[in-house]
């Protein structure tokens, strides 16, 4: 992955600044393609391994139907009220479908640390508990945009 701005270098974030970032948050708005070709935005809980954004999504939503028929995605990952507070990411590309859908638990070597992570930043908990519902799905972002406007020096 290589992380490219061409606009607002001055405030782009650091690889270290980045994945500080992308770690610490909770949750982000995922961009789909609906069938008619307009824009569904949803909310979704993620994790950030350092190279790839996991989602666990319900199976039985618009933004599954919708990333099953065009994986192509755009997610944004932001905070800050104050205009010079005001932090984020932008992650963009295709995305992949792991493990079963829906998930079970079944063993899958892929989502053992995913999932334990996910599990204790989200639930406070050491093992993912699997519901029947929901199933992973990964992006290894083909662009990346960031912005952190503290960086701008009180303008």
């Amino acid at each position: 992955m290589t992380v490219t701005q061409r606009r607002g270098r001055k405030i782009m974030m650091s690889p270290g600044e980045l994945d500080a970032f992308l770690t610490l948050q909770r949750t982000c708005r995922v961009a789909t393609v609906s069938t008619d070709g307009a824009p569904h935005v949803s909310a979704l809980w993620f994790l950030w391994d350092g190279t790839a954004l996991w989602l666990y999504s319900v199976v039985r939503s618009k933004r599954w139907a919708d990333l099953k028929r065009d994986p192509r995605v755009a997610i944004v990952i932001d905070t800050g009220e104050e205009y010079d507070a005001l932090r984020g990411v932008e992650l963009s590309g295709v995305v992949e479908f792991v493990g079963e859908s829906p998930r079970t638990g079944e063993l899958c070597a892929e989502l053992d640390a995913v999932e334990t992570l996910f599990a204790r930043k989200n639930f406070g908990l050491d093992a993912m508990p699997h519901d029947g519902r929901h199933a992973w799905v990964r992006l290894k972002p083909a662009k990346i945009v960031s912005w952190d406007f503290r960086k701008l020096g009180g303008v």
